[in-house]
């Protein structure tokens, strides 16, 4: 198990299992955002193989801090 003091806790590929529970959503919700958009970047190992890294992870997320509801996502 890695712990967020490792220095590369951020950028190390991770499977879409992982991903999906850093992030509070399931696997399938990731699958759609590859295929529709919208979801956090990823690398594309293999034709079916997929990583991401929590630097990207978190990346997204900050893009979608909001002060209010009528405020959009930046």
């Amino acid at each position: 198990m890695q712990k967020k003091s490792d220095p590369d806790y951020y950028d190390r590929l991770i499977n879409e299992n992982e991903a999906a529970s850093y992030l509070c959503y399931s696997v399938r919700a990731l699958q759609n955002w590859r295929v529709r958009g919208g979801g956090p970047m990823f690398i594309k190992v293999s034709g079916r193989s997929v990583r991401y890294t929590r630097r990207d992870l978190q990346d997204w997320i900050d893009q979608r801090r909001v002060a209010n509801t009528s405020a959009a996502p930046h």
